[in-house]
């Protein structure tokens, strides 16, 4: 299983509402990530909108392959990309920047 931790940032005006939108993420979406491989998945948010990302999946391109090919989160990422800094005109399922792992307690 890999462990993938991603970083990302969160517009300052936007916190509350973006915690909001993922207090009630769509049924859909949820089944989306679970189908295509997504496991154990996080998100932590830090006050001044840095965004921490983490899940686990067997095969990180194809959990990303596998969720780009849904039409639930090409709809998801349309209305979340608003939230984001920096996308340069990308998804932010395209612009996260992963984080090499460098240790692990198991």
């Amino acid at each position: 299983m890999e462990r993938v931790c991603f970083l990302l940032k969160v517009r300052a005006d936007r916190l509350d509402e973006y915690a909001e939108r993922h207090a009630a993420v769509w049924p859909e979406m949820l089944e989306a990530l679970s189908r295509t491989g997504w496991a154990n998945y996080s998100l932590f948010l830090r006050d001044d909108g840095l965004l921490v990302g983490y899940f686990e999946t067997d095969d990180l391109q194809a959990a990303l392959d596998g969720m780009a090919a849904t039409d639930v989160n090409a709809r998801w990422q349309e209305q979340m990309a608003p939230f984001f800094e920096s996308l340069d005109g990308r998804r932010p399922d395209e612009a996260f920047m992963t984080l090499r792992e460098v240790f692990h307690l198991d």
